[in-house]
C-alpha cells in the first residue's frame, strides 16, 4: 500500500513538472500546439502510462492477488459457516418437529406415573386402614377382656360381700357353737 502511494506521488510530481514550462511562457505561442508538441505530449503520455502500467502490474498484481485470495478465503469461510448454520437450523427444525411428539410422550408418561403414584397411595391408605382396624380390634378385645375380668372381680366381690352379709345374719353365738361342735366331732371321728 505504501509503494502504491509512493508511485502515485511520483506520478503527480512528474505531471506537475511537465506542466511547469507551459506556465512560464504565457505570452508566446505555445510550442505544444505545434505538431512536434503533440508528438511529445503523446510520447509523454505513453511513458507515464507505461510507468503506471509497469508499477500496476509489478506491485498491484501481488496486492490484488493477495486481496483476491483473502476474499476467496473469506467467501469459503462464509460458505462453511452458512452450511454449519443451515445444518444447525435443520437439526433445530427436526427437534421442533419432534417436540410435539416428545411433549405428548412426556404427558402420557407423567399421567402413567401419576396414576401409578395414586394407586400406590391408595394401596398404602388401605394397608394403613387395615392396620388401624386391626389395632382397634385388638384394643377392643383387650378392653373387653379387661372388662370381663373386672366384671368377674366385681361379681366375686359382690358375691363375697353378699355371702358375708348372709353369714353374719345367720351366725350368732349358738350357731357358732354348733359349728364348732360339728367340726370337733368330725375331727374326732377321723382320728379313730
Amino acid at each position: 500500500m505504501r509503494r502504491l502511494a509512493a508511485a502515485a506521488a511520483f506520478l503527480g510530481l512528474l505531471l506537475f513538472l511537465t506542466g511547469l514550462p507551459a506556465l512560464a511562457q504565457e505570452g508566446e505561442p505555445s510550442p505544444a500546439d505545434s505538431p512536434n508538441g503533440w508528438i511529445f505530449r503523446w510520447l509523454n503520455f505513453a511513458i507515464v502510462l507505461g510507468a503506471i502500467a509497469y508499477f500496476g502490474v509489478k506491485k498491484g498484481g501481488p496486492y490484488f492477488r493477495q486481496n483476491a485470495e483473502n476474499i476467496a478465503y473469506k467467501i469459503a469461510e462464509a460458505a462453511r459457516a452458512r452450511e454449519a448454520a443451515e445444518k444447525r437450523q435443520r437439526e433445530i427444525e427436526a427437534k421442533m418437529a419432534g417436540l410435539d411428539q416428545e411433549i405428548a410422550h412426556m404427558r402420557a408418561e407423567a399421567k402413567r406415573d401419576a396414576d401409578a403414584e395414586a394407586q400406590r397411595l391408595r394401596a398404602m391408605a388401605r394397608e394403613e386402614a387395615q392396620r388401624i382396624e386391626q389395632a382397634a380390634q385388638a384394643e377392643i378385645a383387650a378392653a373387653e377382656r379387661a372388662g370381663r375380668l373386672e366384671l368377674k372381680v366385681l361379681t366375686a366381690r359382690f358375691a363375697l360381700e353378699r355371702a358375708e352379709a348372709l353369714l353374719q345374719q345367720k351366725l350368732n353365738a349358738e350357731t357358732d357353737m354348733a359349728l364348732v361342735r360339728t367340726f370337733v366331732q368330725e375331727l374326732g371321728g377321723r382320728v379313730n
